[in-house]
């Protein structure tokens, strides 16, 4: 048995509408198309998932009391620098965090996850950059 490899990885661009969708759901499904699961020359070891564009990140929801109860921490760096903020908070304030940081949990944590996730570019509103790259529009189950 040999393991194939590809010879040469071709990196698309997908945008995804997240208005109305929720985090988890959304975060999965975008971990997904970074790795590359949904393509048939997916390999393990590596990066052949697409660039994913994310528009409307301000519009994600989140079920039950998650808003209130679901908290975000960050350390400063300096003593009893734990900073904690509700998920309520980070929506109004950081929109694109919220999917950033969803994203990140489902990705591994090693030098592919690293660069897997520059691969992902997270807008608050319709509009984004990407224009020139000719992203396809994906859509969700």
């Amino acid at each position: 048995m040999k393991t194939y490899f590809p010879n040469e990885l071709n990196h698309d661009w997908v945008v995804i509408d997240a208005a109305g969708q929720r985090v988890g759901r959304l975060a999965t499904q975008i971990a997904t198309v970074l790795k590359g699961k949904h393509k048939p020359s997916y390999t393990p070891n590596q990066p052949g998932g697409d660039f994913v564009i994310v528009i409307n990140a301000d519009k994600v929801e989140f079920t039950g009391r998650k808003l209130d109860q679901k908290v975000y921490r960050r350390y400063t760096g300096y003593q009893g620098g734990l900073k904690e903020t509700t998920a309520r908070e980070m929506l109004d304030k950081h929109p694109v965090r919220v999917l950033e940081h969803a994203v990140w949990g489902m990705l591994p944590k090693t030098r592919m996850g690293r660069r897997l996730i520059r691969r992902l570019k997270v807008y608050a509103g319709e509009a984004h950059p990407h224009h020139a790259q000719q992203p396809k529009k994906l859509e969700l189950a």
